[in-house]
Parts: C-alpha cells; structure tokens; sequence
C-alpha cells in the first residue's frame, strides 16, 4: 500500500511541478494520503519537501482589472523574473467574498498569502481573527520610504508591530459626466448631486454597504464615523434607491456604466475615473469635504512563507516598482514625496498629497464600522432589495 501511495505522490508532485495541479490540490492529495496511510515522515516528507524547494512561489489576491494588471505587469513579473519565485495570482470582487474564502481555507492563510486589503477596515478584522503575522521590518528596508501617516494607523492596530505594508491611496468619492451635469450644478449640489430627482435612472452606485452608508450620512448632515440617527440614514437610502440604475460591483463595470453614459452620476474609485479621463470621456470627479478616504496596503495572513513575503514587499516598495505601479493602476503610492521624488505623471493623479501628511484625509474609524458590519450589511441587504 505504501508503494501506491508513494506513486500517488510521485504524480501528484509531477503535476504541481509543470503547473497542472495547484498547490491546494497538491496539499489534498498529500493530506488524504498521509492520512490514510498514517504517514507523517520518511518518503512522504523528503517528497514535500523537493517539490517546495523544486518551486518556489507565493500567492496573491487583488481586485482585479486595471489594478491587477498594474500589480502583475510592474512588480510580480518582474519580480519572479529577479528571483524565480513565481506569485500566483487570484482575484475577488468584494472584502466580504475575500474573508468567505480564507475563512474556508485550512489551515486560514495556508492557501492564501498575500492579498490587496482595503485599508484599515480589513487590517482590523483579519488582525482581530488571528489571520495576522509579526513582520520582520528589518528585511523590508524599503518600508523606509513609506508615509508615517500611513504606518501609525496600522500600528495602533496591532500593538506596534504590521502584518502588511501600506501601498496606495484613494479616495472613494463622486464622479459626474459633465457632458449631461454641469460643473456649477454638480458643485451647488455636492452630495446632493446623488439624490437629485432629474437623475432618475442616470444615478448608480457601489455594491457595497459602506460608501453608501457614508454617502447618506453626509447627506443627512452627520459625520460617518458617529452616526447618531441611522434612521435617517436608511430612509434617505431607501429614498435614494428609487433613483437608482445600477449598483455596480467591478472597477471594470463602474467604469462602463459610466463610459457607455449608462449613468450620469455615482459614487466612484477614484483611480477609475482617472482612467476614464485618460481615454477622453467628460468624466470628473467631485471634490467634497469629509468624501470617503481609503488606504489599501498588502496583508500577509498567517501560514505565509515569511521569507519569500519579505521578499516580495521590499520589491514592491522599491521606488520604480511602486510609482511604476502607481501610475498604471491610477492610485497614489503610499511613498512619502518628501523622501521620493515624485514624477509628473504620480502628482497629477487623482487625491495625491503633495506633503505626505494626508491631512483632510478621512478614513473610516474601523473600531466604529466593524463593530457594526453585520448590523450595517443586513439592513442595506434589505434596502437594497427594495425593503
């Protein structure tokens, strides 16, 4: 029996090697047989062992689109072709879905490694669910050039020490095509704009519970993070759905929604609507006080070969590769400009802060919104369906 499961192994590991088998496949078949057979060394182990040192690689997830090419054009390929460990790469449409899968995984983080988080409000809840590494800073020397602004966050979340680094920026804010709104209008209006009546069925909006929960709150005249009458929030929401086109789901179909004039007015990433206006389309973004800031950063989730991680995040944060990356994906690097000189095409982006401080920045209090995660999805299920 020994012999066969030996053999089972041997093709096993034949096909992890040429790329026919994934690494979770390869780990089932090598689980189901140690466990069948009750073998836990010997051939079994210094088989494992060859394939892991026959190939190395590391997996990561993004969101996506324009974003994962930049990601996969500017920092993984070149990266593998410098060290030769691959990055596999996978990608999701929401945190959510993200958490499902990992969550699913077993051991957590022994298939996942690292992925694209969405800033503080993810670093927070996977921190919390003990998905979280201690990074060795020292061999990730680039993390140098890295805002203070945006490191402390991080810290205070994790008792000083990071399991990601951070790498961009945004904001998640409104986006008109100024072809069918004019400027004046839209400015008069701000966060209005998003419940004007003539825009009946020319209005979108994100998929998601937060940017319109923010959105509401603005427009009833509180701050996102102390919400005191949400009440008022869910009524204007449900007011607001009447007007609405689509909810969409992808960078990808925001910006086709917007590119095909589908609608005329939504809540918007940032960085796509800067991609809109690169190929020409009167698309603008509306600069508001209080809009929905975001900083995203690249978590490593426990079980991750920290070796090949470090690696990997200082290459990331060498300065070519993040303005590199930033320029392609539309989204500020998380570099200080007073350490890095900055070129024209990173400064003209879309929410880039010249002095590195990021103040005027508002972030969602993940304290605040996790805390109340459940209680925000269910209900804006519920609106959203049409409850």
């Amino acid at each position: 029996m020994a012999i066969d499961l030996i053999k089972q192994l041997e093709e096993a590991k034949e096909r992890y090697l040429s790329g026919n088998l994934s690494r979770r496949g390869f780990l089932k078949v090598l689980g189901i047989a140690c466990a069948s057979a009750g073998l836990v060394s010997s051939p079994v182990g210094r088989m494992t062992r060859s394939a892991w040192a026959a190939k190395k690689s590391i997996r990561f997830d993004g969101w996506g689109g324009v974003v994962q090419e930049a990601f996969t054009n500017y920092a993984f390929k070149p990266f593998s072709q410098a060290t030769g460990i691959e990055v596999i790469e996978g990608e999701f449409g929401d945190e959510d879905t993200f958490l499902t899968r990992v969550k699913a995984s077993f051991p957590p983080g022994g298939e996942y490694n690292l992925f694209h988080a969405s800033g503080l409000f993810d670093y927070d809840r996977y921190i919390k669910l003990g998905y979280g590494v201690v990074l060795d800073e020292s061999k990730i020397p680039n993390l140098k050039y890295v805002m203070d602004a945006m490191i402390k966050p991080y810290r205070a979340l994790s008792n000083g020490t990071l399991s990601a680094v951070p790498y961009d920026y945004g904001q998640t804010t409104i986006a008109y095509n100024s072809k069918h709104i004019p400027k004046k209008k839209a400015e008069e209006l701000g966060v209005k704009l998003l419940w004007d009546q003539s825009l009946k069925g020319k209005l979108g909006s994100v998929v998601s519970n937060k940017g319109n929960i923010w959105y509401a709150a603005l427009y009833t005249g509180q701050h996102p993070n102390k919400i005191e009458d949400l009440d008022a929030v869910w009524n204007a929401l449900r007011e607001q759905r009447k007007l609405i086109k689509k909810y969409w789901s992808s960078g990808a179909e925001l910006m086709s929604l917007l590119a095909n004039e589908e609608i005329y007015a939504t809540i918007a990433w940032s960085g796509r609507v800067a991609a809109l206006q690169q190929r020409g389309h009167p698309i603008e973004l509306l600069m508001i006080d209080n809009a929905y800031s975001w900083q995203e950063c690249i978590f490593v989730l426990k079980g991750t070969d920290l070796d090949i991680a470090h690696q990997v995040l200082n290459y990331m944060l060498e300065p070519d590769c993040a303005i590199n990356v930033a320029i392609a994906q539309n989204y500020p690097p998380s570099l200080d400009p007073a350490k890095v000189q900055m070129p024209e095409a990173v400064t003209k982006i879309p929410t880039f802060d010249p002095t590195g401080t990021l103040k005027g920045f508002l972030w969602a209090d993940p304290p605040y919104w996790n805390t109340r995660q459940v209680e925000f999805g269910e209900m804006w299920d519920r609106i959203k369906a049409g409850a």
